[in-house]
């Protein structure tokens, strides 16, 4: 039964992973695209202007769509209050709050984007109403995910990410426009978007809200704010730091004379390459949360959880050592049509960091696998403890790290944040939903990425460079995950 259940989660999280990867693949189209079109410095302010939306997201959408997973996904009677209810409640907190910062708070986020009050302003209006349009789409993508229509959001979201690409190259290619055409075409794909979930949705719409389920998704949900910003500071404070690097440290860092802007702008578009252990976490959380909902209360369920668990961390693994290895080889690729590589060579000053961020959002996949237990038994008011701790490694390292390492110190920062968070989330998962997760063998498999990874570095210029080399690091690699499955296998 248990094998049958993981090849569902398994199917769910491959059709949920193939339109990511198909949708991540074209909108990474624009990375080679904006560091080609773009200098670092214009790069850093679009990175610092999406890292705010990455902060304000959080408060836009205020956990409901977790509080919906969990009260619509369990009690499908009652499946369209809770969806009015929630829409209802996102419609007026984000159209106030949109208001309410765009005449207030200008004045105190536009400095910390790096954007004066003159041209700044329009992009900072742009940045709200691509938040006011995301926060109404939370819960029908969500709704979505329940009921397993998986290609129908599939298809949203390739929708999405077409337009958007499309957008970008027409706006900047065609008609010469700066950084305004990349919100412009943000807006207009997730207004697409937005309209073809309310298509979708449409019956769920037939309800009366309720005062009731909402003071109880708030309830359920509201934890999830402060966790949110957790993981939002660990996710993106670190530019916010880096944009303020005096010239001097930056001299004394890279013995070059860059600005904040430019170092923001290298940060993030080597960031970029951390993308697909990112993806790898995500198309498995997709399909994960409502799979575990599904069987929480079945008594093979915990051991089913930690062979899960086993097999999330085998493909991680294979990801970490794939792009590690050959992550240099990888950034020189030429895009057809385009006439540069997938990151321009301006910015490969920061390849150094892609392997600790790597390592970073593979820890953020045992997050991830943790949560159930706290999800199921409905302590969710742990998770804002969790992120309290990993936020302040992520300050402390940023404050420390920062001016004496620059970009690396930030990668650091957020490996030990997700590191730490990760270690309590099993901590306070295995009290109330105890599983045997096979942690020694995965930490021996990190222990091993780690190694050849480190290997491709150590001896890039001598004898690893050459390709058929690489090829034999890479298959060490693999059969070191092939050995920990097969001792797995034996034990069980």
């Amino acid at each position: 039964m248990s094998k049958s259940r993981i090849r569902e989660l398994f199917s769910d999280s491959l059709v949920y992973g193939l339109s990511s990867v198909v949708a991540r693949f074209i909108n990474y189209l624009l990375v080679p695209f904006y560091t080609l079109y773009f200098d670092p410095a214009e790069y850093g302010i679009i990175g610092l202007i999406y890292a705010a939306i990455v902060f304000l997201n959080v408060i836009y959408t205020f956990g409901m769509e977790s509080a919906y997973i969990r009260y619509a996904g369990q009690k499908a009677e009652d499946a369209k209050r809770v969806f009015v209810t929630a829409q209802i409640a996102l419609l007026g907190v984000a159209t106030a709050l949109g208001a309410l910062l765009y005449w207030l708070g200008g004045p105190f986020i536009l400095p910390l984007m790096s954007l004066d009050f003159d041209g700044g302003a329009s992009l900072f209006g742009m940045m709200l109403i691509i938040l006011w349009l995301d926060a109404l789409g939370i819960v029908p993508y969500a709704h979505l995910r329940i009921i397993r229509k998986s290609f129908t959001y599939a298809i949203i979201k390739l929708v999405n990410v077409v337009i958007n690409v499309g957008l970008n190259l027409y706006l900047v290619i065609s008609l010469g426009w700066g950084l305004e055409a990349i919100l412009i075409s943000n807006i207009i794909a997730s207004g697409a978007a937005l309209l073809m979930l309310m298509a979708v949705t449409l019956p769920m719409y037939k309800a009366a809200p309720d005062l009731a389920v909402l003071k109880t998704a708030l309830v359920f949900g509201l934890p999830y704010v402060p966790n949110g910003i957790g993981f939002a500071i660990n996710e993106v404070l670190d530019r916010f730091f880096l944009v303020r690097l005096s010239p001097e440290q930056l001299a004394s860092i890279y013995g070059t004379p860059y600005t904040g802007e430019e170092i923001t702008g290298i940060y993030n578009a080597c960031y970029k390459l951390a993308v697909f252990m990112l993806l790898t976490v995500q198309m498995f959380r997709l399909a994960w949360q409502p799979f575990f909902m599904r069987y929480s209360t079945d008594k093979d369920s915990p051991k089913m959880f930690a062979r899960v668990f086993l097999y999330f961390n085998m493909v991680s693994a294979a990801v970490f050592i794939g792009i590690g290895v050959y992550a240099h080889q990888i950034v020189a690729i030429e895009v057809p049509f385009l006439g540069g590589t997938i990151i321009d060579s301006r910015y490969w000053a920061g390849l150094h960091i892609v392997p600790v961020l790597l390592m970073a959002y593979w820890f953020q996949g045992w997050f991830v696998n943790f949560s159930a237990g706290i999800f199921i038994k409905e302590q969710t008011i742990k998770f804002p403890r969790i992120t309290l701790y990993g936020a302040i490694v992520t300050l402390a390292g940023n404050i420390f790290l920062v001016p004496i390492l620059g970009m690396m110190g930030s990668a650091l920062a957020t490996l030990g944040c997700y590191a730490l968070m990760s270690f309590f989330a099993w901590y306070y998962s295995n009290q109330v939903y105890p599983v045997k997760y096979p942690v020694k063998s995965v930490i021996f498999m990190m222990g091993w990425a780690s190694l050849i990874v480190w290997a491709g570095y150590e001896f890039d210029g001598f004898f690893v460079n050459d390709s058929l080399t690489r090829v034999l690091l890479l298959l060490i690699g693999f059969a070191g995950i092939a050995a920990v499955w097969f001792s797995q296998k034996t034990e069980n």
